[in-house]
């Protein structure tokens, strides 16, 4: 048996303390909520990964449009290389916010995904625009 992992009652196999604080912390560095977006500094820039035709029927206020399959070397170009870049989709049943937040890593760029995506943003009671 790994020594990451121990056994807990009716012998399930659950991580070590230390495994389990790297997790979350792992998973704390690469995702954020609605939340703490809300209340995030006006250098971030909050990216939708959906295509143009979603993003002007609703989308998170300061966010700009840029679709994860047109993303490469060219297009981002133009991009901060010393802003954090938080991208976000429909949520639920839709991965455009982890494709793009792949392609923005690959990239070189420091990138974090909005858990819920604008679902989640709409949940919390926060506002967005048209």
């Amino acid at each position: 048996m790994p020594e990451q992992l121990v056994v807990h009652g009716q012998g399930r196999l659950q991580p070590d303390r230390t495994t389990a604080v790297a997790h979350y912390e792992a998973k704390l560095t690469f995702e954020i909520d609605a939340w703490d977006l809300r209340d995030i500094d006006e250098d971030a820039v909050i990216i939708d990964a959906r295509t143009a035709s979603e993003f002007n029927v609703e989308h998170i206020p300061r966010a700009m449009n840029f679709p994860h399959r047109t993303m490469n070397v060219d297009t981002t170009s133009e991009l901060r290389r010393d802003r954090l870049y938080v991208t976000y989709c429909d949520g639920i049943g839709c991965n455009a916010s982890t494709k793009a937040a792949l392609n923005l890593a690959r990239l070189g760029f420091r990138v974090k995904e909005l858990i819920g995506g604008i679902d989640g943003w709409k949940r919390y009671g926060l506002a967005t625009e048209t």
